[in-house]
């Protein structure tokens, strides 16, 4: 900048820097921290409610630290999981399952732990970034979903351009 001393300029970038660096140590602290499913769960017995996962060798592979939510379409299951929190404190940690029932039954078991979740792959999908404002989407996305929003939400050749031609509410 002209009139500035290069000293000045240089303190205003290292400022900025630290900002930057606390601002991502902030970010970074306050996030689940669990690498990888704490147990799997990769059999599936009988028929379910839900879709299997495409790759059963997979289940509890997926990083932990994916999207939440939103999409209305999936194209794939991964795996189920369920949150729980440890004994004594520590970090979140979940088990994945291949199958819907087995992580509900545990879900229902284990003390401090949460209904189980889907793992989903979205290729395409609904992006709505303010109510009612919808815009297509595609590329790889890995997210949760609540298990409910498997119902009739398998992406097929028509799902999104029938979506924006009528939109469907959104879902809680």
């Amino acid at each position: 900048m002209p009139g500035c001393s290069p000293r000045l300029s240089m303190a205003g970038a290292l400022f900025f820097l630290a900002i930057c660096v606390d601002t991502t140590c902030i970010v970074a602290c306050n996030s689940r921290q669990a690498s990888q499913a704490v147990r799997t769960d990769n059999s599936a017995s009988s028929p379910s409610a839900y879709p299997l996962p495409v790759d059963l060798d997979r289940v509890g592979k997926y990083p932990s630290a994916t999207k939440s939510g939103a999409g209305y379409f999936y194209d794939d299951v991964l795996e189920y999981r369920v949150w729980f929190y440890p004994k004594g404190g520590g970090d979140d940690q979940y088990k994945a399952f291949a199958q819907y029932e087995q992580a509900l039954a545990f879900s229902k078991s284990t003390p401090d732990s949460q209904e189980p979740l889907v793992l989903v792959r979205q290729r395409r999908w609904i992006d709505e970034p303010e109510p009612g404002h919808y815009i297509p989407r595609s590329g790889e996305r890995i997210t949760e979903w609540d298990v409910r929003w498997l119902i009739e939400s398998k992406r097929n050749a028509d799902s999104i351009s029938d979506f924006m031609k009528h939109p469907r509410p959104e879902r809680h």
